[in-house]
């Protein structure tokens, strides 16, 4: 990554401001909760474990939690037919608070929120890398540099290959995408030069009315 390289796109994620504030204050009364009894890293690994593993193995579990057109009532025999006496009763009491308030469509989001508190009360700070291509010692010394003097929290950099980025980087840290591929300064071309295009219509327009 060139350092004097520009970031062209800064933006959140697709969860809604007021999601993403709901999924926090659940992930913060879970850690709290989880604190007291000593549970921390255990409950980070079962959600982890819900979300890589279970949601991935069965997908149709997850669509049958967050969905509106099931009631709280089966949800609940689907909870406890899924968790049950495989999970901790924390983990449990946790799951079944987001079903009573009916928010289970946020539990992905209430785990990323919850593993991204436990890093930041541990003094690390979780960082999804997509490249086209490995990045060099370099590359990554400058990523951590800058993400360390920034935040003053030690980066966790989870490497990943994407080839469709044509080039570049994007970075992510917890709701903010800093996005540096080439691809998406050549969309921003596009866009540019469809918008200029349309003033230009428009102002042809302007020139033959009356």
């Amino acid at each position: 990554m060139n350092s004097t390289e520009e970031v062209q796109v800064h933006h959140r994620t697709v969860l809604d401001d007021e999601g993403r504030h709901a999924a926090r204050v659940y992930a913060e009364a879970i850690y709290k909760a989880a604190s007291r009894q000593g549970q921390v890293d255990e409950l980070r690994g079962e959600f982890d474990a819900l979300v890589r593993e279970v949601f991935a193995r069965a997908p149709e579990l997850e669509l049958l939690l967050s969905s509106a057109a099931i009631s709280r009532e089966r949800k609940q025999e689907i909870i406890e037919q899924a968790l049950a006496g495989k999970a901790s009763d924390l983990f449990l009491f946790a799951v079944q608070v987001l079903n009573q308030h009916e928010r289970l469509d946020l539990l992905r989001n209430v785990a990323q929120a919850y593993s991204e508190m436990v890093d930041r009360k541990s003094g690390r700070l979780a960082v999804q890398v997509r490249s086209a291509v490995p990045l060099t010692d370099e590359q990554r010394g400058q990523i951590n540099h800058i993400l360390r003097e920034v935040s003053q929290l030690e980066p966790m950099l989870q490497e990943s290959l994407d080839p469709a980025l044509l080039g570049g980087l994007v970075v992510q840290v917890g709701d903010w995408v800093y996005d540096a591929s080439v691809r998406t300064r050549l969309q921003s071309v596009r866009t540019m030069l469809i918008e200029r295009s349309g003033h230009g219509i428009e102002g042809g327009r302007d020139r033959f009315s009356t």
